[in-house]
């Protein structure tokens, strides 16, 4: 039986999590306003959301990322995409797109809901992607670094330790081979040790 893609469901969702996101933005982004993108473009180039400073109109591109998976789940990680397939085909994932113009992430987890499509509460963990790419780099993680984990090939089902990050209070990677229509490879990390490091930092 073939794997199904989780993909148009999963927009569904999200446009129904984004009334409580919405709601999220407008309590505690204090200095800020927000505006959402509908263009398909700028989705595309990985911007879901632009915060607008109140004082001097600077703009700031988000890129929404959610936990629709795991609802009524809190998970300690997030999954940054390394890679994936469509229709046999290799592809890049976001994180080290360089065609994407994201200047954060807005990580979405813990995501309770009543009912299946009614969400009460979540949280929200901005993420500047810049830094975390730095930080990616001082550890010697890179694209070119983990293309041995990336060829189709090499990649096995499960947790993968990488001797750059401690497996228990950082990360690891994780391949999605036979669960998920799209195989993707992704980078697991830690949401307390991406806070300790400064480079994220919990909105809600």
């Amino acid at each position: 039986m073939p794997l199904k893609s989780n993909f148009k469901s999963d927009l569904e969702r999200e446009q129904e999590l984004c009334v409580l996101l919405d709601r999220y933005y407008k309590q505690y982004l204090k200095h800020y306003t927000f505006e959402r993108v509908s263009e398909m473009p700028k989705q595309l180039a990985g911007i879901d959301l632009i915060f607008i400073h109140k004082t001097n109109g600077k703009k700031f591109y988000i890129d929404e990322k959610a936990q629709l998976d795991y609802i009524n789940e809190n998970l300690p990680t997030f999954a940054f995409e390394l890679s994936y397939e469509k229709k046999g085909i290799l592809k890049e994932g976001w994180l080290f797109d360089t065609s994407k113009k994201t200047e954060f992430y807005a990580l979405i987890t813990s995501i309770y809901a009543d009912d299946p499509n009614t969400f009460t509460s979540c949280k929200i963990t901005l993420v500047n992607r810049q830094k975390l790419l730095d930080l990616l780099t001082e550890r010697a993680i890179t694209l070119s670094a983990l293309k041995k984990y990336i060829l189709p090939e090499q990649r096995t089902h499960g947790k993968i330790k990488i001797d750059e990050l401690h497996h228990r209070s950082e990360g690891y990677l994780f391949a999605s081979t036979k669960n998920k229509a799209e195989k993707p490879l992704n980078l697991i990390l830690k949401l307390d040790f991406l806070e300790e490091t400064g480079v994220a930092k919990r909105l809600a």
